[in-house]
């Protein structure tokens, strides 16, 4: 994302999202949006939001990370039932998953070429393809 990203930023951002630009809603996207792309989940954005001193509860990052996510400003990658990661660069991409140390790690999108799909069921469409390269670090030798 962008540095050094101001709170005029941040209301502009949720507005042009459609969304209302409450002050946990900018607390939490001045977290996320201020400096580099990146892998979150909710847990470890609640624990950086207290850190910071910014009230709220668990379930208050979990609803605003869900509304980023309707609106465009954030990808939701699941990498396991009941885990998911919230990445920041919404642009088409892979990633790779460290399982041990649960890391998140963006493969690029010309890094990854696919040469057939199925054919969607009737009456649907393909919107995506997400693929998630599980790894573990090599034991040092």
């Amino acid at each position: 994302m962008r540095q050094n990203v101001t709170s005029d930023d941040i209301m502009e951002l949720l507005r042009d999202a459609g969304l209302w630009p409450t002050r946990q809603r900018r607390s939490l996207a001045q977290q996320l949006f201020s400096g580099n792309d990146r892998h979150v989940t909710a847990e470890g954005l609640h624990r950086e939001a207290q850190t910071a001193g910014i009230a709220g509860s668990l379930a208050t990052v979990y609803n605003a990370l869900h509304q980023f996510v309707d609106s465009g400003l954030l990808r939701e990658v699941v990498v396991d039932p009941g885990k998911s990661y919230f990445d920041t660069n919404t642009t088409q991409h892979s990633h790779f998953f460290y399982e041990k140390s649960g890391r998140l790690l963006d493969i690029l999108a010309e890094a990854i070429k696919i040469s057939r799909l199925p054919s969607p069921p009737d009456g649907t469409k393909i919107t995506g393809i997400d693929v998630t390269v599980r790894i573990d670090a090599l034991p040092h030798s």
